[in-house]
């Protein structure tokens, strides 16, 4: 059994050790100076270490009582498929307990796994993207 550390707050955190697990995990390139902006601006955020390698991530932004989006969660190629995504995603709502609503958008095929979780599809969610082509290109989005 694989010994992890969770850690919860981000003073220790190297920014560009989580920048390289977003790209590799793969979701996309985050920059280092953006992830420490939005982590430092989330209420919620776990961090997950094998010995000090970065392995797992995710944050929640949250108002303390109405609503908290659960965001950004990776977890790097070599840990995926034995459960540490979702239990950050657990932890997550678990430091979000008491807000009248937990938010997440899924990947597209990846609705599924949310659902095992707790989540329910939303009828009326919408969204503004600040590069709209590549969200209606990977399924975030419809044109219409």
């Amino acid at each position: 059994m694989q010994n992890f550390s969770w850690v919860y707050e981000q003073s220790a955190i190297d920014w560009e050790q989580l920048s390289a697990l977003y790209r590799i995990a793969p979701l996309g390139h985050k920059p280092a100076d953006d992830l420490k902006i939005v982590f430092s601006n989330s209420k919620f955020k776990c961090f997950i270490f094998e010995n000090q390698e970065l392995i797992g991530a995710g944050r929640a932004l949250a108002d303390g009582l109405d609503c908290s989006y659960i965001c950004d969660v990776a977890i790097h190629p070599k840990y995926q498929g034995i459960g540490l995504g979702r239990d950050i995603i657990k932890q997550l709502i678990k430091l979000s307990f008491g807000h009248k609503k937990i938010i997440l958008y899924a990947s597209p095929g990846k609705e599924g796994f949310y659902s095992k979780l707790g989540f329910k599809k939303m009828n009326t969610a919408m969204a503004i993207f600040s590069n709209e082509p590549q969200a209606i290109a990977v399924g975030l989005v419809s044109s219409i």
